[in-house]
Order: structure tokens, then C-alpha cells, then sequence
């Protein structure tokens, strides 16, 4: 009996690293040298810095491209891949003009996840 593929009812695969948020808090960690109070600082210096940008970016000004990279740079230096990923994607799709809406979407996207768990974060400390 043959096998048709379009019949097959297919399941996503489970992602190959697991969600654990907006942030690698073991990366936070290394990069701050396990200090807690300067993890806090960090990360609100980072809240207050990915808004502005964000803000910026989705204008879509000239130099939105130096604005993505500044905004990825700050990210890896708190281990917010997310965002990393996101502005990266939006540098790949300004450097080949391709349509960038849904790169810049998962930017924004991802900025707002980010914004949300450092509140929840410095609420509680």
C-alpha cells in the first residue's frame, strides 16, 4: 500500500533548545560575574535603551540599520537572543532590500517580551 504524504497529519518538532524567556540568565550571570545587584543594573540600563531604539527602528529612518546593529549588540551583551535573532533578521532583510515588516514585527515583538520580564524582574527585587 503506498504511502501519501498529503494525507499524513504532520506535528511541529519540539523546539531544539528549550523557551526558557526573553534572556539566558546563565549568560546574564557570566557577563556580570554572578552580581546580582549589577544584573539589575544592566537590565534596566538595557529596558531603557532597547525602548529607545525600538522606538527609532520602527520609524524606519535612515540609519535603521546602525540602529538594529546597536540594538543586537546591547542584547548579546545581556543574552537576549530573541531580540538578537530578531535584529539580525532585520539587518539581513535591509541589506538585501527584501520585505522587512515581519522582521521588524518579530524585532518590536521581541523588544516587548523582553521590556515585560525585566519589569517583572526589578518589580521583585
Amino acid at each position: 500500500m503506498p504511502l501519501h504524504f498529503e494525507r499524513v497529519q504532520w506535528m511541529p518538532s519540539p523546539p531544539l533548545v528549550p523557551d526558557d524567556g526573553a534572556f539566558d540568565f546563565d549568560h546574564l550571570k557570566r557577563m556580570t560575574m554572578g552580581d546580582a545587584s549589577l544584573e539589575r543594573e544592566v537590565l534596566a540600563m538595557f529596558a531603557a535603551q532597547a525602548s529607545e531604539l525600538i522606538e527609532k527602528i520602527v520609524k524606519m529612518p535612515p540609519n535603521v540599520d546602525q540602529l538594529a546593529h546597536k540594538l543586537r549588540g546591547s542584547a548579546e551583551a545581556v543574552g537576549a537572543f530573541r531580540i538578537i535573532d530578531a535584529a539580525e533578521w532585520l539587518e539581513n532583510c535591509l541589506r538585501d532590500n527584501s520585505d522587512n515588516a515581519e522582521a521588524l514585527m518579530t524585532l518590536t515583538d521581541a523588544v516587548l517580551e523582553a521590556r515585560e520580564e525585566i519589569d517583572g524582574l526589578l518589580k521583585r527585587s
